[in-house]
């Protein structure tokens, strides 16, 4: 029943009274959702997941009225980098504008001798989504592109290892779908070689490597809140570090470029607003207005942090139904490994698993294309392993790079490797019916 307002309320009254009725309003529309109809009902690959809560904190902020960084975006900035085990956690507008300011955070003349400058090399996967690439091209650098692992879809390490030269000064790979590459062996090599680590685990958000969760290990790591990620915010993303200088050089070139540190709505953290000297600027001229690096303006919103800590409560169940699910397709699918390579979880890691990869096998009497069509019939979304080999694609195929090896596996992946759901939004019921769609495929 929606509660009508009453003129003797008092504004909290009032806005407690728009919040109830927004719960309410939620919980009916939970009630009339339709039943789940085999055939008929759309299984996605992914998708959003949330209640009453999200709304509530959503006009909880509207209400506030304040749309730029406030106590939503200082809330959940604390619970992701405590979730992760971070010092410190920036909320930005996207997980891709998060790998940019990752790397571009890493140019700065703060660095030193360590900047990373136009033409160095960058190692990194064709298989991969394209803005893990892009963040490196966009800075003036060379993608130096190593071969995966067909099943787990990781970097192979001792390619990695191959492709490092005196150019090579950082190593960019995402956790792919959820599972995580060999953190021992990437960081272990870039430990001897002085390379910067940029770990995108936009996709696994989560998962853990020898009992640690995956965003902890890099110099520098980045996150997605795309509605299909682990948790969303609709767009949004984050940029994680442990090093309080790279967490402020992220700050400022997310900020305009700035050098200003203070949170918004703040004057003169620093102490020496109007007496500094910075360039060739004239002595005392206002911090706030201070540009140290050529930045964008790359922020997120309030609305979106509150939907953000709104997520993150229910991140841990999250997990867990996405490891149910894939656990289920699992067994459901293992009869028919002599036609499909399932996916194989790295050594010493739980993967938060984005999806269930699978590639079919050479051999098989039947093509990736005519599995994901006869699927897609059935209402099954499918999605290929993003990219596949970047390099084919059309806004790649001029771009400076160096190839390691013949990227096989990659070009393997472009031609029979897709994926399905295992998002917290889907039940037994629906992979149920998944499974059974497989097996009248594959048993003709």
């Amino acid at each position: 029943m929606i509660k009508q307002p009453n003129e003797s309320e008092s504004l909290q009254e009032r806005r407690g009274s728009v919040l109830e009725n927004i719960r309410d309003f939620q919980q009916q529309r939970e009630t009339e959702e339709p039943a789940f109809v085999p055939g008929e009902t759309l299984i996605k690959y992914g998708g959003r997941v949330f209640d009453s809560q999200e709304l509530a904190y959503a006009a909880e902020a509207v209400m506030d009225y304040w749309l730029t960084a406030g106590r939503f975006t200082a809330q959940f900035e604390k619970g992701l980098g405590d979730y992760v085990g971070v010092q410190h956690a920036l909320l930005v507008n996207s997980g891709s504008s998060a790998n940019l300011l990752a790397l571009s955070a890493l140019t700065s003349a703060s660095l030193q001798d360590r900047r990373l400058q136009p033409g160095d090399e960058v190692i990194t996967v064709a298989a991969a989504f394209p803005t893990t690439v892009s963040a490196i091209l966009q800075n003036g650098m060379i993608p130096v592109f190593v071969d995966v692992e067909i099943g787990g879809y990781n970097a192979i390490t001792s390619q990695i290892e191959q492709a490092i030269t005196e150019k090579t000064k950082a190593i960019m790979i995402a956790h792919t779908l959820g599972n995580p590459w060999d953190v021992d062996g990437v960081l272990e090599l870039a430990r001897k070689r002085n390379l910067w680590v940029i770990e995108d685990n936009c996709d696994a958000l989560g998962t853990t490597y020898n009992g640690k969760r995956t965003g902890g290990f890099g110099h520098i790591a980045t996150h997605s809140f795309y509605p299909a990620h682990h948790i969303t915010m609709g767009e949004g993303g984050a940029v994680v570090t442990d090093d309080p200088l790279l967490a402020r050089l992220v700050k400022s070139f997310r900020d305009w470029g700035r050098d200003c540190y203070c949170e918004a709505g703040e004057n003169g953290t620093c102490g020496t607003r109007f007496s500094g000297q910075h360039g060739n600027l004239p002595s005392g001229y206002d911090h706030k207005y201070v540009y140290s690096h050529v930045g964008y303006n790359m922020k997120g919103t309030e609305i979106q942090a509150a939907i953000g800590c709104a997520q993150l409560e229910k991140l841990d169940a999250f997990t867990a139904r996405r490891e149910d699910n894939f656990s289920q397709l699992l067994g459901g699918l293992e009869s028919f490994k002599d036609s499909l390579i399932l996916p194989v979880a790295t050594p010493k890691s739980i993967p938060s698993w984005f999806a269930f990869p699978i590639t079919v096998e050479k051999g098989a009497a039947f093509t990736r294309n005519q599995i994901t069509a006869f699927l897609e019939r059935n209402k099954i979304e499918t999605r290929n392993l993003f990219s596949g080999n970047l390099l084919l694609h059309p806004g790649f195929l001029d771009v400076p790079h160096r190839v390691v090896s013949d990227l096989a596996n990659t070009n393997r992946i472009t031609n029979d490797t897709f994926f399905i759901g295992v998002a917290p939004g889907l039940g037994s019921e629906q992979l149920d019916y998944v499974i059974s769609k497989f097996r009248e495929f594959l048993e003709k």
